[in-house]
C-alpha cells in the first residue's frame, strides 16, 4: 500500500511521510456510537471518533461507506415493515437489481435488520445466518410440455407415501385429482396447461414436504390454480402438505382473495381442513404504494417478496451522513455556513433520549461531554435546532444515554450484538416511537435540541469567527 502511494503522490513528497504511514495503527483511537439498530434523527451524531487527527481523517471515507448504504437500506426496510404490519411475512429478493454483489449482500443483511423475515440470497444466508426462502421460476414451469412426457432432463419418479408403503405415480394421481378440482371449479380440464402440471408434479416429487406453486405462468384461474390444487391434493392423499403459492402479476390483492375462496372450497369439499389456510405469497415490483393498496383493498396475502424498490431505495437513493471535525486538541471548532442546518455543533458531545410519561421518546438532547447528565424529573432549559434563539423548558420522565464506547486503545471493548439481536433492537426502537412520529405520511417532526451550555459555546464560536 505504501509503495502504491509513493507511485501516485508527487515525487517531492517527503520520505518521512511514507515512513510514518507504515507505522499507522488504531491504538489511540476511541469510537463511541449509538447501538446498531437504533432509530436516529437528523443532526444527531450517532458515531464519534477520537484519536490522532491524521488517523481519524483517514477513517472518514471507510466509516461513511460502511454506514450510509447500510442505514439507508435498513430504514427503507423498516418503512416496508411499518406499512405491512407485524404479522405479514416479508422476503427480500433484490439480488438481481442490487448495486453489484457487495451491494446485494449489504441489502440482504440490512433489510433483515430493518424487519424483513428472510432473503432469497443464499450467500447472505450462509454468511449471516439469515433465513433463506425461494419459489419456483417461470422458466422452470415453461421448460415442461406434457405431463406424460418423461425425458432425460426431468425424469418422472414415483413418490412413496409419507408414512411408508409402495411408491405411487404422482403424475397419474394428480391427473385424476385435476378432473375432480375442475368439476368443483366448473372449469374445463383441457384448459389447464399440461406442461405446468408436469412442472408442479416434478417439483412435488423432488420436494414433497415443501411443495409450492407459481400460479401465473399461464392463466391463474383456468390453469395455475387447478393444477396446483390437483398436485397439492394428490400429495395430501400420500400424507404430505403443500406450503404455499406465489403470484407475480395482475391485481395481486383481488387475485389473493379469489384464490383463498378456491382453497376454502377445496378444503371443505374434499374434507382437507388445512387447505383453506395455504399461504399466498406475492411479488412483482412491490412498492410502498403497493402495500398501501393491499391494505386499502383488503387481501388474503400472507407473504410479500420485495426486490427493486427495497434494495435500490428509489424514494431516496442515497443517505447524506457526514463526518465533521468538532474538536482539535481539546478546543471545540465550528464549521460556519449561511445555512444553519449545515452548521456543525461544536465539541465532543453526550447524547440523551428524553422520554415522556407514556414511554415514548419526545426529544434527543446534545450536551457537552463534560456536562452532568440530565435526570428524570429535572426541568431542563434547552434550545431546539432550527429554533436556537428560543429557550424551551422540558421535564423528561426518563433519560437514556445513547452513546456507548465500542472501541478503545485499538481494541473492541464491548461485546457486539448478533444480527438477530440487532434486528430485535431495531423493532423495539421503532415501536417505542409515538404514532405521530412513526407514521410515514406527514409525520410530526421529532425535535433535536442542545443544552444551554452547548448553545452558549455555539454562539461564542460563531461570533468569534
Amino acid at each position: 500500500d505504501v509503495a502504491y502511494l509513493r507511485s501516485v503522490l508527487p515525487s517531492t513528497t517527503d520520505d518521512a511521510f511514507f515512513d510514518y504511514l507504515a507505522t499507522l495503527d488504531a491504538s489511540e483511537v476511541t469510537v463511541t456510537a449509538i447501538p446498531e439498530g437504533s432509530v436516529v434523527f437528523p443532526r444527531v451524531p450517532f458515531l464519534q471518533v477520537k484519536g490522532p487527527l491524521l488517523v481519524v481523517q483517514l477513517l472518514e471515507t471507510t466509516l461513511l461507506c460502511l454506514v450510509n448504504y447500510a442505514s439507508l437500506v435498513a430504514t427503507n426496510a423498516a418503512r416496508f415493515r411499518l406499512l405491512a404490519g407485524p404479522d405479514m411475512k416479508l422476503m427480500e429478493m433484490g439480488l438481481r437489481r442490487a448495486q453489484g454483489p457487495d451491494g446485494a449482500l449489504s441489502a440482504s443483511k440490512y433489510s433483515y435488520i430493518g424487519g424483513f423475515d428472510c432473503t432469497s440470497n443464499i450467500l447472505a444466508g450462509k454468511l449471516y445466518g439469515i433465513p433463506v426462502r425461494g419459489t419456483i421460476a417461470h422458466s422452470f414451469v415453461m421448460s415442461f410440455r406434457d405431463v406424460g412426457c418423461a425425458n432425460s432432463t426431468f425424469p418422472w419418479q414415483d413418490l412413496p407415501p409419507r408414512d411408508g408403503g409402495d411408491p405411487v405415480d404422482l403424475a397419474d394421481l394428480a391427473v385424476s385429482w385435476l378432473q375432480r378440482v375442475c368439476d368443483l371449479l366448473q372449469t374445463p380440464p383441457g384448459k389447464a396447461n399440461q406442461g405446468e402440471l408436469a412442472a408442479f408434479v416434478s417439483y412435488a416429487v423432488t420436494f414433497p414436504c415443501d411443495f409450492q406453486g407459481l400460479l401465473d405462468t399461464y392463466c391463474v384461474r383456468r390453469s395455475g390454480l387447478p393444477n396446483f390444487c390437483a398436485v397439492a391434493l394428490a400429495l395430501h392423499q400420500l400424507g404430505y402438505q403443500a406450503i404455499g403459492v406465489r403470484l407475480d402479476s395482475g391485481d395481486l390483492a383481488q387475485q389473493s382473495k379469489e384464490i383463498r375462496e378456491v382453497f376454502r372450497a377445496c378444503g371443505a369439499h374434499f374434507q382437507v381442513p388445512w387447505f383453506g389456510t395455504i399461504p399466498i405469497a406475492v411479488s412483482n415490483d412491490i412498492s410502498e404504494q403497493s402495500l398501501e393498496e393491499f391494505r386499502r383493498k383488503g387481501s388474503e396475502i400472507d407473504m410479500i417478496g420485495i426486490g427493486t424498490n427495497l434494495v435500490t431505495c428509489p424514494l431516496q437513493p442515497s443517505l447524506g451522513c457526514v463526518y465533521k471535525l468538532v474538536e482539535v486538541n481539546g478546543s471545540p471548532c465550528l464549521k460556519l455556513t449561511e445555512d444553519e442546518e449545515k452548521m456543525t455543533i461544536p465539541g465532543m458531545k453526550a447524547i440523551y433520549r428524553l422520554y415522556d410519561a407514556t414511554g415514548h421518546p419526545f426529544m434527543d438532547l446534545m450536551a457537552l461531554e463534560e456536562e452532568p447528565s440530565p435526570s428524570a424529573g429535572q426541568e431542563l432549559g434547552i434550545h431546539v435546532l432550527g429554533q436556537l434563539g428560543e429557550t424551551t423548558k422540558v421535564i423528561p420522565s426518563t433519560v437514556e444515554p445513547l452513546h456507548r464506547t465500542y472501541f478503545r486503545d485499538g481494541q473492541v471493548c464491548e461485546p457486539l450484538p448478533s444480527l438477530p439481536e440487532v434486528r430485535t433492537h431495531a423493532q423495539v426502537s421503532l415501536n417505542l416511537l409515538s404514532p405521530a412520529h412513526r407514521r410515514l405520511h406527514e409525520p410530526k417532526p421529532y425535535p433535536v435540541a442542545v443544552t444551554e451550555r452547548l448553545h452558549q459555546l455555539f454562539l461564542e464560536l460563531r461570533q468569534g469567527s
